[in-house]
């Protein structure tokens, strides 16, 4: 038989030297990975401070939690109508509400209102856009929150003169936010609905 012209190589027969060797340099490694650490991690984007990071989503707001800008005199505002969805794509849900006064008589004029709430965990609903003012003189027959956009239908007069039992106009209206605010768009008006 032949002899091999290398030298038996030492690596090829494990000693217990070698495991402690390995076991040293895996417990240095791990060490060094326990001290060195990235970065906390962040839901914000490069360039965007934090107010500016999207929400955790949390429960809708509440509209009998919020105060709306309707002035009613003696009697109570009521919401009559409610839709929630994310209307600007901060991942937290919007509501929708649909007020007027509670009256039992009469068609009394309605509002709608976009509630959130504020980026502190547990902070109170409150109005941040009015798409409907109630000197409008319209009421809301359909309200719906559809891909980041509200859609409702309106009902409305065509002079002072028509009765408020008897919306003489009737008109789809859409609002999306877009650059900071909600912009309307209408599907047209219909007369003698």
């Amino acid at each position: 038989m032949q002899q091999p012209a290398v030298p038996e190589l030492a690596h090829t027969h494990t000693r217990p030297i070698h495991w402690v060797a390995t076991a040293t340099a895996l417990a240095g490694v791990i060490a060094a990975s326990s001290v060195l650490q990235p970065d906390p991690a962040t839901a914000v984007q490069p360039g965007r401070s934090a107010a500016e990071a999207p929400r955790a989503p949390g429960p809708a707001p509440d509209p009998a939690e919020v105060t709306f800008p309707i002035d009613c005199g003696p009697v109570t505002v009521r919401v009559i109508k409610k839709a929630t969805g994310d209307l600007d794509g901060d991942g937290s849900p919007e509501t929708v509400a649909v007020a007027r006064c509670d009256t039992a008589m009469g068609t009394p004029p309605n509002g709608v209102y976009v509630l959130t709430r504020g980026r502190v965990p547990g902070a109170d609903p409150r109005v941040v856009a009015t798409l409907v003012r109630p000197a409008e003189r319209l009421n809301v027959a359909e309200l719906g929150v559809r891909a980041g956009s509200v859609t409702a239908t309106l009902l409305g007069y065509s002079s002072r003169e028509v009765p408020n039992c008897c919306p003489d106009e009737r008109r789809r209206t859409t609002w999306t936010w877009r650059d900071g605010r909600f912009t309307s768009t209408d599907a047209g008006t219909a007369f003698g609905a």
